[in-house]
């Protein structure tokens, strides 16, 4: 697992937060087709696709038999296929379970990883100017639409609310190069990696490698907050755990938000409260010397708790973050 520290220019995080910035990544990318392909994919995932239907993103994760998140991804659901879009460091591991879990007469997954781009639109004006590309946009949140063109097929897709970017906009890397020009003369700012980043810090959205290792179960890192976990679809890889938690238990640590109360950047990942560990500091975004994180720690450490993380007082705080952490 690594850490994350990010220092950002607060003209840059404005731009991110009220503006519209356009990020192009290259993510692992699978296209599940056959027969089968929803049913199958269903049984892999945290989350409903049957329900949305054609035309549909969501959020989920695949897990281990044991619950534990094994990769998160979005899912682009169109008639007759089925688009998974997850972090380039889980490529291997959805591989892995596709290959062992698909049946070849039902489902077949093409790796297009490599040969696909994703362009992350980021912003509450995101929207306004994939509207002013003329680009062509679905019409609601959690809503797809596919274009033709002569560069290719592209993927426009709304995110849901709690999302840390407005759109994404996926296809053949130069289709997504097309209409990332088009969003750039509409007002959009080119983006880099790090404003992905600090806008998934601000959503207190978690990242594989980061917050997410190998013993994270989704409740853990705000899947029930963020709608990354149905409770009412069929069985899936890990449900059991997972089903368990939600309707006779809880976890033993959430993820919370930190404010740092005075400038300067945390030493050390330690979260102590009364003398005691509760947990670590996994993601930390510093602006004007003003810093916020994301940290794994016990459920019982409530937002309003005074506590010190990585050396330095800090205080716990609901997520997400409303951002006036950042204009005191």
């Amino acid at each position: 697992m690594a850490d994350l520290d990010l220092t950002i220019q607060r003209d840059r995080l404005d731009t991110v937060r009220r503006g519209a910035a356009v990020v192009v990544d290259h993510p692992a990318v699978f296209r599940v087709t056959g027969s089968g392909a929803l049913t199958c994919l269903q049984g892999l995932f945290t989350n409903d696709l049957d329900h949305p239907g054609d035309g549909s993103l969501t959020y989920g994760a695949m897990l281990t038999p044991k619950g534990m998140i094994v990769v998160d991804a979005w899912v682009v659901r169109q008639p007759g296929a089925l688009t998974l879009i997850a972090p380039a460091s889980g490529r291997d591991a959805v591989h892995e379970i596709f290959q062992r879990a698909l049946p070849p007469r039902l489902a077949k997954a093409a790796d297009l990883t490599g040969e696909s781009a994703v362009a992350w639109v980021l912003g509450a004006h995101g929207f306004h100017t994939l509207v002013q590309s003329g680009i062509g946009a679905p019409e609601a949140a959690g809503r797809v639409v596919e274009h033709e063109s002569g560069t290719g097929p592209l993927i426009v897709a709304l995110a849901t609310e709690a999302a840390p970017f407005a759109a994404l906009l996926a296809g053949p890397g130069h289709a997504v190069d097309a209409a990332v020009r088009r969003l750039l003369i509409a007002g959009a700012l080119p983006g880099e990696e790090r404003d992905l980043h600090a806008a998934r810090i601000l959503a207190g959205w978690p990242a594989l490698g980061v917050e997410i290792d190998e013993k994270t179960l989704p409740q853990e890192v705000r899947y029930d907050e963020i709608g990354g976990v149905s409770y009412t679809k069929g069985c899936y890889t890990g449900q059991e755990t997972v089903a368990r938690l939600h309707f006779r238990g809880h976890t033993n640590r959430e993820l919370r938000g930190l404010a740092w109360r005075q400038p300067g950047t945390p030493n050390g990942r330690v979260v102590v409260a009364r003398e005691k560990e509760v947990g670590t500091v996994r993601s930390t975004l510093t602006v004007d010397g003003r810093t916020l994180g994301l940290a794994l720690m016990r459920r019982e450490v409530e937002p309003g708790s005074e506590v010190v993380a990585g050396g330095r007082g800090a205080t716990v705080v609901t997520l997400p973050f409303g951002g006036d952490e950042l204009d005191d």
